[in-house]
């Protein structure tokens, strides 16, 4: 599918990236050159009660200017339940214009089953919907992950000011290693409040020598500026060219706030293609979901469309 903008075509690059990173084997591509792909969902990770499958179709102008054309599957999704799940995915979007919001769709879908599940409600047989989803699967998409080509990403300096000379070195994290074809990675995560620590963080972690002799230092943050409601965020590559602006994508759509990720790549001498930057994403979503950095969809919602009604708000003062 021709995307016209070049940004608008990153950006969905980008947030196809994070998806599949965040959802793993339930995220499906149907049709890479059409946009198409698919996304389990269930109430729970084990014996789930309740499960649907949502499609989604990218226009060539989501997300700036154009929803997702989506598709709920479900055998037992019938009459005002499907009504009510498709007027909340639809009020997600009109409080979150111009934002990627599938993230958003998935988590309140999720929401609802896990309602669904609790309550006394009898759930239909799981298993049968299952295997006749994965029949689909089988017949008619392609469950190879497809991802996205390299493009550049510009990093934006930051500025440090006198007032925050005094700032304390915040805890330093790290998670688990993923090696593959005798490359690791590894994330760092560490809370942070200004550009100040970021740096401290950064320096920090330089000091490990197995840290420093790294082929590339990854990294992305976030801070939230409560005065002026808005986030001052960075990114680096490190000769990882686009690996930054992925990951800090991958921040946006969990909604992470005051909290730095770097993340370690020692290459083993074997070419890993895009599954590298599937590897990135991969580390920093296990460490943040670790130390408790991933907001429920509902709270992620409220934020956004928060946002949205500040920046309208601003507008029309201007005008």
């Amino acid at each position: 599918m021709a995307t016209s903008d070049p940004e608008t075509a990153q950006r969905q690059i980008d947030e196809i990236d994070a998806l599949s990173s965040i959802y793993g084997d339930d995220w499906c591509v149907v049709d890479e050159d059409e946009r198409i792909f698919c996304i389990k969902i269930s109430d729970c990770l084990e014996q789930p009660k309740w499960t649907l499958c949502l499609q989604v179709i990218l226009p060539s102008e989501y997300p700036t200017s154009a929803p997702p054309i989506y598709q709920l599957n479900a055998p037992w999704l019938r009459g005002q339940d499907y009504t009510e799940l498709a007027n909340s995915l639809e009020e997600i979007y009109v409080k979150n214009l111009g934002e990627s919001i599938i993230y958003l769709w998935v988590e309140k879908i999720r929401e609802v089953l896990i309602e669904k599940a609790q309550s006394s409600e009898p759930g239909p047989d799981v298993k049968k919907i299952t295997e006749e989803i994965n029949e689909d699967y089988e017949d008619d998409y392609s469950l190879e992950y497809q991802p996205a080509q390299e493009d550049t990403v510009k990093t934006l300096s930051f500025v440090i000011s006198e007032s925050q000379e005094d700032e304390e070195l915040p805890p330093i994290y790290h998670g688990n290693p993923i090696s593959d074809r005798r490359s690791t990675f590894q994330a760092h995560l560490a809370p942070v409040v200004s550009p100040k620590q970021v740096k401290m963080v950064l320096a920090k972690l330089l000091e490990n020598k197995k840290i420093a002799s790294a082929t590339h230092n990854i990294y992305a943050y976030r801070i939230y500026c409560e005065d002026k409601q808005t986030y001052l965020q960075d990114c680096e590559d490190d000769g990882e060219t686009a690996a930054g602006g992925r990951l800090l994508h991958l921040m946006q759509i969990l909604n992470v706030r005051n909290v730095l990720v770097v993340v370690s790549r020692w290459y083993g001498g074997i070419l890993l293609g895009p599954d590298r930057f599937k590897h990135i994403n991969n580390c920093a979503r296990s460490i943040l979901v670790e130390y408790n950095y991933t907001n429920s969809a509902e709270e992620s919602s409220k934020q956004l469309g928060k946002n949205r009604k500040v920046k309208k708000d601003k507008k029309r003062a201007e005008h």
